[in-house]
């Protein structure tokens, strides 16, 4: 039997799938994910499961869709069920290691399968219960946000207050550098799940590198005509909270865009590193490597901010898998594909089976590149009742609902790969939207989403809910506020009054 490959899966939080110089952005420097591409298979039409941190991860970790796990949203997890990909691999003896944003729910220490974790989760700053914050505090460096400032200035470009030395994406690059040299010198074969909190905002590029890419150079977000109508409940209410309904400035938002390349170009740069060093070890390509995100980011296109919607910009991700005993390089495969697939596929490549007692959502990737015309359809979901906003996607067409809209949204991704008009309501259009809508209805029943749908004389129809699409009128109502504890206290030794 041939030696089992160690596994390497690099992830970031939010990244958009445009954000490949290899596939086809001409701004953007990533030399080192462009060298994945160029050595491994490129799924071109990747999506997340729930475009949110918590729910996306949990499918991930757990090989299931939303509709399985019960997760949606920013909230708890299920609870550990002992056959997460990590459990799996260590039961066979693989030397398991998390390092970096795992967003574990409700425990954000839970091992869910790791041997061992190293924390940097986001919006912390207890140096108690987080490993980087204890770094910082070691080093003299005191401070309450390490990730950048929130709240109110969430979405206002920032340079990071630590030096690169100590910045959190240079943090986990160390900590892979320093598992690996212990790794690769053992004898059992790995698995180090990497993982970077940005480009997630705030948008906190140290020096110099918020000066890779200057705003003026940066192209506008994608605003087609008539951009409002394709807006959804949610991007109403992510553009109240998170400050940025009260106009658009596109300086500030070129500016914005800078600076999240320039985070993006900060964690290829941790990516080079660790690279080379597997080469330098004479295991690269002896290891299973993954990059992909949990989700994307609007980034202003549509005149919109954050992830949550089922656009492009929010739901596409990108995902580089580089292995030649089971992927060719210089491939783009463009068939449907999810993070669900991910378990299946490390799995696959251990030479393991999963455990009996968990139904997998996804399929090898190994054999979805084998078959990229296949037609195979993935599914994504948001909340869920009178919230619920649900997606189905192939190669050629992208179709979802959203309840509180009461509204249907249907995307032509061959004429319109920039999604700028809905065909929901064209005539030539109607067969093909009735036949993706019942596809994912019937997903739906199957997996007992109930809240989603309901049968109308022997058919299945979307249930519907009072209409929710509003936000409150007081522009200053609903605004978010993630200031960490003590933040507000009064200043010692100043006083307003």
């Amino acid at each position: 039997m041939p030696a089992r490959p160690n596994v390497l899966i690099l992830f970031t939080d939010m990244q958009r799938a445009d954000t490949l110089g290899a596939l086809g952005n001409p701004i953007i420097r990533t030399p080192n994910l462009d060298r994945l591409a160029a050595e491994g298979t490129a799924f071109t039409n990747c999506f997340t499961p729930s475009p949110v941190c918590v729910a996306a991860r949990c499918s991930l970790h757990y090989g299931m869709y939303p509709q399985a796990t019960r997760v949606y949203d920013n909230g708890p997890m299920i609870d550990d069920n002992g056959a997460s990909y990590a459990a799996v691999l260590g039961a066979s003896g693989y030397l398991t290691q998390a390092i970096g944003k795992c967003h574990f729910t409700p425990d954000p220490a839970a091992p869910r399968g790791f041997e061992r974790r190293l924390t940097q989760e986001e919006n912390v700053s207890d140096p108690e219960r987080d490993d980087y914050c204890r770094f910082l505090r070691d080093r003299g460096y005191d401070y309450v946000e390490p990730q950048g400032t929130r709240s109110e200035m969430y979405y206002i470009p920032q340079v990071s207050h630590l030096p690169a030395a100590v910045h959190p994406t240079q943090w986990v690059g160390d900590r892979c550098l320093e598992f690996l040299a212990e790794a690769c010198a053992g004898s059992r074969p790995w698995l180090l799940f990497a993982s970077f909190i940005h480009p997630h905002p705030p948008f906190a590029p140290p020096r110099p590198w918020h000066k890779l890419y200057r705003a003026p150079l940066m192209p506008l977000p994608h605003v087609p005509p008539d951009a409002e109508a394709l807006h959804t409940w949610v991007n109403r209410h992510q553009n109240r909270y998170k400050y940025r309904d009260q106009g658009i400035d596109g300086h500030l938002v070129r500016l914005i865009k800078a600076y999240y390349y320039a985070t993006i170009s900060f964690v290829d740069y941790q990516i080079g590193r660790v690279l080379r060093f597997l080469e330098s070890q004479g295991q690269l390509d002896r290891t299973l490597i993954l990059f992909t995100s949990d989700h994307g980011e609007y980034l202003g296109d549509y005149n919109c901010f954050g992830k949550r919607g089922m656009h492009d910009a929010a739901a596409r991700v990108p995902l580089l898998v580089r292995y030649p005993e089971r992927f060719a390089a210089s491939v783009r495969c463009g068939a449907a594909a999810s993070l669900v697939d991910v378990y299946p596929t490390i799995i696959r490549a251990a030479g393991l089976e999963p455990p009996r007692s968990v139904e997998l959502g996804g399929e090898d990737l190994a054999e979805l590149a084998r078959t990229p015309a296949s037609g195979r359809r993935v599914y994504s979901q948001f909340s869920s009742g009178p919230w619920g906003i649900y997606m189905v996607a192939d190669q050629w067409w992208k179709y979802f609902y959203s309840a509180a809209d009461q509204q249907e949204y249907l995307f032509d991704r061959r004429s319109d790969p920039a999604e700028s008009r809905n065909r929901a309501g064209v005539l030539f259009c109607q067969a093909v939207k009735a036949e993706m809508r019942a596809d994912l209805l019937a997903f739906l029943r199957r997996h007992g989403e109930d809240a989603a749908w309901a049968e109308d004389a022997g058919r299945l129809t979307w249930r519907r809910y009072p209409s929710q699409r509003g936000v409150p009128a007081d522009p200053d109502a609903g605004l978010l506020v993630q200031d960490a504890p003590g933040s507000l206290a009064a200043i010692p030794g100043y006083s307003s009054q």
